[in-house]
């Protein structure tokens, strides 16, 4: 079992502390970096809101991005299952024939 580790990110000029498992500290770090970077451009395009505002539309933002790549990754899962009926569909035509 990993051991947990105490790292810091900075999000927004805020350093927060967090314990992470030791074989998540580089993900932890770049989601973090990812984070502060999407806060920070919601920040410069909307520089006359709140930070709970700007926190809110990166929030969405990044929501956005996870269900779209769910959707092409099921869109793609979706097509490795017809591509893999198509082969096995003619796996079973050339061993009906072979028989």
């Amino acid at each position: 079992m990993s051991n947990m580790q105490s790292i810091k990110v900075t999000i927004l000029g805020k350093q927060i502390p967090l314990k992470v498992h030791e074989s998540e500290v580089e993900n932890t770090k770049r989601i973090a970096h990812y984070v502060d970077e999407k806060l920070k451009l919601f920040r410069n395009q909307f520089s006359n809101q709140t930070d709970s505002t700007i926190m809110i539309l990166a929030c969405l933002s990044i929501t956005e991005e996870l269900f779209e790549l769910r959707a092409r990754l099921n869109q793609t899962e979706q097509r490795e299952d017809e591509i893999m009926e198509q082969i096995n569909h003619e796996i079973s035509k050339v061993l009906k024939d072979i028989s």
